[in-house]
């Protein structure tokens, strides 16, 4: 089984979440780290182990960043990183899996299963270090109340101003430990 170490500067986690149920506001966090154990061949024994620096978060709206970062949403003094720990692998096509696994936000860990993809191995030319690099693409959507961020502003005829729904993609590249 091959160890395959997340490469923070190519690697991203983006969001969507509804706003007043009428407009998507997107947000990306970089800087993720981690380790896979990944070999194509017997994807079922793959494990992954990542963390994400919410401080890391922009939406491109600074105001909006910082409410994000406050008690009501991440309170990311308290709550500094979103980890997730896999548990499970199950092969779904040639390229493809699900994952599940313990997926941390906010201090709570719920078991979660995303959708998957990977890519590779590929081996970057000498002149740019000669890496094999895999990539990995993986999307799920979570209730963020499950996770107690429970801020919240009601509309009229029932709407949220946020809603509850938060669409997760993550998008790695990872290089071959050697």
């Amino acid at each position: 089984m091959a160890k395959w170490n997340i490469d923070p500067d190519h690697s991203a986690a983006g969001f969507t979440v509804r706003h007043m149920m009428v407009t998507s506001i997107r947000g990306t966090v970089s800087s993720i780290t981690g380790t896979i154990f990944f070999d194509p061949a017997a994807i079922e024994n793959s494990s992954v182990e990542a963390s994400i620096p919410v401080n890391g978060l922009t939406t491109g709206n600074m105001k909006r960043d910082e409410h994000l970062f406050s008690a009501d949403f991440f309170d990311v003094e308290r709550f500094p990183n979103i980890t997730f720990r896999g548990t499970r692998v199950e092969k779904t096509g040639s390229n493809s899996g699900k994952i599940t696994g313990d997926l941390t936000v906010h201090g709570v860990t719920r078991s979660v299963t995303m959708e998957a993809e990977y890519f590779g191995p590929i081996k970057s030319p000498a002149d740019l270090g000669g890496e094999t690099t895999m990539g990995f693409s993986a999307e799920l959507t979570i209730n963020r109340e499950d996770f107690g961020i429970t801020w919240n502003v009601p509309l009229g005829g029932g709407d949220l101003m946020v809603s509850r729904d938060v669409r997760l993609f993550l998008d790695v590249e990872a290089d071959l430990a050697e």
